[in-house]
């Protein structure tokens, strides 16, 4: 921080942030100014250094745009000032995460709550309408092909499963056929941009005073391709009062009032420069490629279990998650 040119002086109300198990945050002030440090895990994994040198680009890139999203304040690529761990400096999210509490006014307005769900829209419309190469973003993914490739690429994952001894292979009903109808109903036309990659309610921050979207969080699957993927993703998980999906995403999921997603749909076209050059008519096909691709990452849980390298109750939600995500996907080609 001295290098950096950054305020000195003790550290002063050093604390854990909750937030995820794969990185640690730690929250602090120095100097009269908040920080929030982000590294690895104690037992680094192989590319966790990586995904935080990625993090910590993407941030970077987003100041000034726009996007709700923490600021990055520095990085340190350098793995041998924390022992081998990457990490970086960024502003702290005054917000709360829905999924896991509802504080008010929003657990009491139905208003609020709905606009809540619109706003998830909004703010995923402006990450799509950043121009990512303007943003320093060249080279940052693999967006030629990025279509073409997903099916196969999710295939050949579920394929490697396995390897893992125990694992009897994926009973998903539906597999088959819904990786079919996505090769066949790919679209044609699409525009490269900024994929969170992992866009969810558990990956957002609201304000505490009404329904605006503090932060988008969690930036570790980021990459160059289709932002409508993400618009996909959000369908593919929103709470529905038909399934065990409202209990999935905690307290708002319970509490109801959510708009359909049909308005999502309809909130993220509000921005002209997040839809131009982009289907919007086949939204339906990155739903249910979501909802394909979510599902087989999450049955690696499953299998992991079967191996003995997760615990067994974890890969049985996991699993059941799975199945459902296939239903959900079935559900919607089938309208």
């Amino acid at each position: 921080m001295d290098g950096e040119g950054l305020p000195g002086g003790p550290f002063e109300d050093v604390r854990p942030l909750a937030g995820g198990t794969q990185n640690t945050l730690i929250r602090f002030r120095r100097a009269g100014r908040d920080y929030v440090l982000r590294r690895g895990p104690s037992h680094l994994r192989a590319r966790t250094n990586d995904v935080l040198r990625r993090e910590a680009r993407v941030l970077a890139a987003l100041d000034g745009t726009g996007v709700p999203a923490p600021r990055l304040i520095a990085a340190c690529p350098d793995e041998s000032v924390m022992g081998g761990a990457v990490f970086y400096l960024m502003t702290p999210v005054e917000g709360f995460n829905p999924t896991v509490t509802l504080p008010e006014p929003h657990a009491g307005d139905e208003s609020v709550r709905h606009e809540m769900g619109l706003n998830a829209a909004r703010a995923l419309s402006s990450l799509g309408a950043v121009d990512h190469d303007a943003a320093g973003l060249r080279g940052f993914g693999r967006p030629a092909g990025f279509l073409e490739r997903q099916v196969s690429r999710w295939l050949s994952e579920l394929d490697s499963y396995g390897k893992l001894d125990g694992y009897p292979g994926p009973d998903i009903p539906g597999l088959d056929d819904v990786a079919r109808w996505l090769e066949e109903r790919r679209p044609l036309r699409w525009r490269p941009g900024i994929l969170h990659g992992d866009y969810h309610l558990a990956n957002l921050m609201y304000s505490f005073d009404g329904p605006e979207v503090a932060a988008i969080v969690d930036w570790e699957m980021c990459t160059i391709g289709d932002p409508l993927l993400d618009l996909g993703w959000l369908l593919a998980t929103w709470p529905d009062r038909s399934d065990d999906s409202a209990s999935l995403a905690g307290p708002l999921g319970e509490a109801g009032g959510l708009p359909s997603a049909g308005e999502l749909v309809a909130a993220y076209a509000e921005r002209p420069d997040a839809v131009a050059g982009r289907d919007l008519s086949s939204i339906t096909w990155y739903a249910v490629l979501a909802c394909f691709k979510l599902g087989i990452v999450l049955e690696g849980t499953n299998a992991r279990a079967h191996a003995g390298k997760a615990p067994r109750e974890t890969g049985d939600l996991l699993h059941s998650i799975t199945l459902g995500l296939f239903r959900r996907a079935q559900r919607f080609i089938a309208s």
